[in-house]
């Protein structure tokens, strides 16, 4: 049986770290500061981020949360955006996706500023992921870098394949693997023979939002499994991308759903915050 990645332990060790690195920036005078734009009624958003309100408290991190209609003008929002840029106790600006459809993601990411885009999700941070001189990494490669390091796991010279190619999590895991030396393979819908390829993964990262697609035949004997996937089955039981009943009998080590990466991703978050902090009053 595989060794189980357990990341709501690690999440919770990394916070306490996190909440003494804020205690001695408290004491030269700086609080690290986010804003969390929410627009319209989603009910899975709407969760998500009291989740992140929560996590800023409990680190000692100054949260907002902005709540704005659904029916909200896209010039509206944007101007809001700018208004949290001049904000001087304000160091992270975040804005909860999805959406409502007459306002467009792509223009509203490029009106945060980069030092404070702690999605790191803007043109110009995703470009300094590509050549390696980043300040922020997206929350959730970052956050299974952050559990692959805690359990030792060597990523260097490893076979590395990532399942998934999103904007969100694929094309940056895939960067972050190879920036820690892994030899990187980038599978997604168009690729022929899936099977094959994920079966030389020492290290296998799978983000494709289909449950339980990746079954024990796919997984090569003693690999490392990171599980991205969040579904609902037919029963609406919360589930990965990996059959994990399946996989964790011929695994090395494997991230349950839930559990696993997901909560990384806000703590990653919180680490993207302190850093703006930091860089915004001129801390090292």
């Amino acid at each position: 049986m595989s060794t189980i990645i357990d990341g709501k332990k690690i999440s919770e060790m990394v916070r306490q770290e996190y909440a003494e690195e804020i205690k001695r920036l408290a004491g030269m005078g700086v609080v690290p500061g986010l804003a969390v734009i929410i627009v319209g009624d989603d009910a899975p958003s709407k969760i998500y981020v009291r989740n992140k309100g929560i996590a800023c408290q409990q680190v000692g991190i100054h949260s907002e949360i902005i709540e704005m209609p659904e029916e909200t003008e896209q010039s509206e929002l944007i101007e809001k955006i700018q208004q949290l840029n001049e904000r001087k106790d304000i160091d992270g600006i975040l804005v909860q996706v999805p959406l409502p459809k007459h306002i467009n993601p792509e223009v509203v990411v490029a009106s945060i500023s980069p030092d404070k885009d702690v999605d790191a999700f803007s043109e110009i941070n995703v470009g300094k992921i590509m050549i390696g001189r980043q300040r922020f990494l997206p929350c959730t490669p970052a956050g299974v870098i952050e559990l692959l390091k805690r359990y030792n796991i060597e990523i260097s010279g490893k076979e590395c394949v990532m399942v998934g190619r999103s904007d969100i999590v694929g094309k940056p895991m895939a960067m972050l693997l190879m920036q820690n030396d892994g030899t990187v393979t980038i599978c997604h819908s168009k690729t022929k023979n899936l099977a094959e390829i994920t079966r030389r993964a020492d290290i296998l990262v799978v983000a494709m939002k289909k449950s339980r697609y990746i079954k024990a035949d796919m997984v090569k004997p003693g690999a490392v499994v990171i599980d991205v996937g969040m579904n609902r089955d037919e029963n609406g039981k919360l589930s990965g991308d990996v059959d994990f009943d399946e996989v964790s009998k011929v695994a090395s080590y494997i991230t349950p759903v839930p559990g696993g990466v997901g909560p990384m991703t806000i703590t990653m978050l919180l680490k993207n915050t302190i850093t703006a902090a930091k860089h915004n009053h001129g801390i090292e």
